[in-house]
């Protein structure tokens, strides 16, 4: 762990909050719009079916990496287990919503409200069962990997951690949907190899960001190869 100076803890902390903020974001917006699908036509290779809350969420594995790599394995548990309870948190901000009656005037009916909303319950808990997984084992394995090359070959643990825990993750809320209902069985193929295919694309494309800002990570905090930021506030 590498030590800072005061001003550069303070520095650390801050970027750290906002890494956490966009990581909570990405993800409890991905539950409220999952329901809207839409097609991607990839040079005329493959056309995607996807649900438009497939948009951000990629953004959640980029920025656990990277918290993962910068921060440490803590950190990046912290940050998962915070946007479990965002998600449930908005899940119920929906449910009291949903309870009050809109009035005549309102532009958004209760009927138009509950079509929109309805699924969300249903979609935050499929999703949570499968983010729970995935981000788990996103972590794991990426700690692994970066053991077993002391700190060398960024692409690699990132490309594989989150291409195996992005398949569980679609895997995962694809059954859960179909077994709730909300898609027909006859889709599932189809939207998880779309739905897997579409992450891995993201995943990769990625990457080179992942290693720009690692590396203004390292040249501002002075840290070295597979060195971490000590956050720990019992050392302030």
């Amino acid at each position: 762990m590498a030590q800072l100076t005061f001003n550069d803890k303070l520095l650390a902390h801050r970027i750290y909050l906002i890494l956490g903020a966009l990581f909570i974001a990405s993800l409890v917006v991905s539950n409220l719009i999952f329901q809207k699908f839409f097609t991607f036509d990839f040079f005329g290779i493959y056309t995607f079916e996807l649900s438009v809350g497939i948009l951000p969420y990629p953004i959640t594995f980029l920025i656990t990496d990277l918290i993962s790599e910068v921060y440490g394995k803590r950190k990046a548990n912290q940050v998962v287990t915070a946007g479990i309870f965002a998600s449930f948190f908005s899940m119920g901000i929906i449910y009291v919503s949903g309870a009050a009656t809109a009035t005549e005037w309102s532009p958004v009916s209760d009927a138009l409200f509950d079509l929109v909303f309805g699924a969300t319950a249903i979609a935050v808990f499929a999703s949570m069962m499968a983010y729970l997984l995935a981000q788990y084992i996103d972590i794991s394995i990426y700690h692994f990997w970066k053991r077993l090359t002391k700190g060398k070959h960024l692409w690699l643990r990132n490309n594989f951690s989150t291409f195996l825990s992005q398949f569980v993750d679609t895997f995962t809320v694809l059954v859960l949907l179909c077994s709730f209902g909300k898609i027909d069985w006859s889709l599932f193929g189809g939207l998880l190899l779309s739905g897997f295919l579409f992450k891995v694309m993201v995943a990769a494309t990625d990457t080179p960001f992942l290693y720009l800002t690692v590396f203004a990570f390292r040249k501002r905090f002075g840290l070295k190869l597979g060195e971490e930021l000590d956050l720990d506030p019992e050392k302030d």
